[in-house]
């Protein structure tokens, strides 16, 4: 389930799993000897990761992406070597398309994203490209927007990025995305500069889970990418999504403070 009810709270268990894989694939990945870090063995390491991806994929194929793209990072982080890593991601490709084949509302996600004025689900797309495009260089203004009034779906969610443009436009835009090229730029910089691996692969995995939210975000907006409904990090409305992002930043901060002097 996507959602899991504690009485009058609801929980995303999705969130959870992303810093839990995080977490899991660092302490595996130490507590081997060094040796053992060649590209096989890292392989065998990402099995690790296969079920949770297959499972969670099976109602949630964004959450899926997401936890894929920590374990690839962590791996590539631990084993930095390029070109094994050029046949594993041409793998990669292929499950996932094998992987959209699956299901026929996959495959029309698909269809919607290279026509969306052709569906009548590709209204949501089309409303945020106007969010956007009206919002010109400066905006209209804070708590100017017109869209977030019914027009854009999920407005407050995985469109919000859309409301942004359109309020204080393509400067505002730039501005949000300059401020995460800014915390990854830093997360990067705790990881490379943290006492031992497995703290590196801490601040990596994190560093990595952020990037890819806001991309794929980003790219969802602006009709990049088909929809794949991720929320945009500290700005989409949702307590979970929240409360774990915090908790990540928490994690960095402590690897942060044990770094090398």
């Amino acid at each position: 389930k996507r959602w899991l009810s504690l009485g009058p709270l609801s929980f995303q268990p999705s969130e959870f799993a992303k810093v839990a894989v995080i977490l899991l694939l660092s302490w595996v990945i130490t507590r081997g000897k060094e040796e053992d870090r060649g590209i096989l063995h890292m392989a065998g390491k990402m099995a690790v990761l296969l079920p949770i991806v297959g499972l969670v994929g099976t109602n949630n194929l964004s959450t899926a992406i997401i936890i894929l793209g920590i374990g690839v990072i962590l791996i590539f982080v631990s084993n930095p070597r390029y070109l094994p890593f050029v046949g594993i991601g041409a793998a990669g490709i292929l499950f996932i398309g094998i992987f959209l084949g699956m299901a026929s509302y996959r495959l029309e996600r698909l269809a919607i994203w290279r026509n969306p004025e052709a569906y009548e689900k590709g209204f949501q797309t089309i409303q945020g490209l106007y969010a956007i495009g009206s919002g010109g260089i400066f905006g209209k203004g804070l708590g100017s927007s017109l869209q977030k009034l019914g027009f854009v779906p999920e407005a407050q969610n995985d469109m919000i990025f859309s409301i942004i443009c359109e309020e204080t436009g393509l400067a505002g835009g730039c501005l949000v995305i300059l401020i995460f090229a800014l915390l990854i730029w830093r997360l990067m910089v705790t990881a490379t500069h943290a006492k031992d691996l497995c703290g590196s692969l801490i601040a990596a995995g994190i560093m990595g889970h952020m990037a890819i939210q806001v991309i794929l975000n980003i790219a969802v907006v602006t009709n990049s990418i088909p929809n794949t409904g991720i929320t945009l990090p500290f700005i989409s409305y949702g307590g979970t999504s929240v409360l774990f992002l915090l908790g990540e930043m928490g994690i960095a901060l402590a690897v942060s403070r044990q770094s090398k002097r």
